[in-house]
């Protein structure tokens, strides 16, 4: 059998997502927990391998299992051997087509800013901070030069171990909610540390340092060293991946995080959580 899960967590205590020798990973806790209701041991595969710190709404992974459990089984069985701060959302039996990752047609990162002169003391492992004052009408002009399909070598990590580095990017948005930039990004396939490279150069020229045009100049130039630091993981969400049609899975997590991504420029939501 084919199993495909619906997965979220909370990153900033883990080192990304690919299980590594003596570091606490998402992929071995999940395989761990799984392990106890399969009884066996099993290997998963997820849509998008996210960073140290980085969270996830709706990662999709799957994996293959000698025995058969009913759903609630390997839903509310697994989830009982997880920490608290990762969750398995939903549980689908797939035939063998289909694939986490080479199935997948699109991912969906969201980029959260908390632009304010200081610090939050509740919000630092959810959201990025930068205390310059952002002007997000700017970094939105600036990202629509990053449509379309391009080398994206400028917005690369010096570790990414992709062959090639041409990506499409399908949409992107900037908007603000009250003191928080939101950098909304979905692409066919992604690079290490894209979103984060992208969001960083977002970010210079929303402080005014950079030109709106100089997003296309640091494409153009197809060189890492163009694009200047990488943004902190903190405010990065895998926040959907898509399939085909002939794959439907239930929709991400409906939680007070997603509310608030999708709400556009409309503040009263984020006022009227904060008021409680």
């Amino acid at each position: 059998m084919r199993i495909a899960l619906g997965i979220s967590y909370h990153g900033s205590a883990y080192h990304g997502w690919q299980s590594q020798t003596g570091l606490a990973c998402i992929q071995t806790y999940l395989e761990r927990a799984i392990r106890q209701i399969a009884d066996h041991p099993i290997t998963l595969t997820c849509a998008g391998r996210t960073d140290k710190g980085v969270h996830a709404l709706d990662q999709v992974a799957h994996f293959d299992s000698k025995v058969q459990r009913p759903k609630q089984a390997w839903l509310l069985g697994s989830n009982s051997y997880l920490p608290a701060d990762i969750r398995i959302n939903w549980v689908q039996t797939v035939d063998k087509t289909f694939h986490a990752r080479f199935s997948a047609v699109a991912r969906r990162y969201h980029y959260i800013i908390y632009n304010y002169p200081l610090k939050s003391a509740l919000w630092n492992q959810y959201t990025s901070h930068y205390y310059y004052p952002l002007n997000e009408n700017h970094m939105h002009s600036a990202a629509q030069y990053l449509l379309g399909e391009h080398d994206f070598s400028s917005f690369r990590a010096a570790s990414c171990q992709s062959k090639n580095a041409r990506r499409e990017i399908q949409s992107i948005k900037v908007n603000r909610q009250g003191c928080y930039v939101i950098i909304a990004i979905q692409a066919n396939a992604f690079l290490h540390h894209m979103v984060r490279n992208i969001s960083a150069v977002l970010m210079t020229i929303g402080a005014g340092k950079k030109p709106i045009a100089w997003a296309k100049e640091v494409l153009l130039a197809k060189n890492r060293q163009a694009a200047g630091v990488t943004a902190s993981p903190n405010g990065l969400y895998l926040s959907q991946v898509f399939y085909p049609k002939c794959f439907v899975f239930p929709k991400p997590e409906d939680n007070f995080l997603n509310e608030f991504l999708h709400t556009g420029n409309d503040t009263s939501f984020l006022v009227a959580r904060n008021a409680y």
